[in-house]
């Protein structure tokens, strides 16, 4: 029987990207991505809760993700579910699940992308999967904040 194994996400980085090298030179980026969906409760209170997805992106990819993107930066990441299994230093198991990315998406508009250039900080632009291509085939859509949170900024974020 086939099987599906595929995760999509749009989001906002808590801190800045992590990049790192295989022992055989192989680029590899961690991301760590927010998502927020709100619901109402049983009393009719409106709940907002904040889900945080750890990516990692392997070869051609990691490198611009490492280089372009910074806390605060809109992505889409599409890729697949991986759980890998290891022992804490008290002997029990813990485990850590993670998307590998075969797709990432810089979202931020043309005005963040300056705002970032002239706060000194790494230009967020939108590429998708590590084409570089010209600024103008980056998109241009102002798509705004990505959840209600936003409105307050990304200097709570406990990361």
């Amino acid at each position: 029987m086939p099987s599906l194994n595929r995760a999509s996400i749009i989001g906002r980085l808590g801190r800045d990207p992590e990049l790192r090298y295989t022992r055989d030179g192989q680029p590899v980026t961690t991301l760590s991505v927010a998502t927020d969906d709100s619901y109402t409760n049983q009393h009719g209170e409106r709940v907002e809760r904040t889900q945080w997805h750890r990516v990692t992106i392997f070869g051609r990819q990691a490198e611009p993700c490492a280089n372009h993107l910074s806390k605060g930066s809109l992505v889409y990441v599409e890729g697949s579910l991986n759980t890998s299994k290891w022992q804490a230093q008290d002997g029990s198991d813990r485990y850590t699940t993670e998307i590998r990315a075969q797709r990432v998406q810089f979202l931020d508009s043309p005005r963040k992308r300056e705002q970032n250039a002239a706060d000194g900080g790494r230009q967020a632009c939108a590429r998708q999967g590590g084409s570089h291509g010209t600024p103008e085939s980056w998109g241009e859509e102002d798509l705004g904040p990505a959840f209600p949170s936003e409105a307050s900024g990304m200097d709570d974020v406990p990361f």
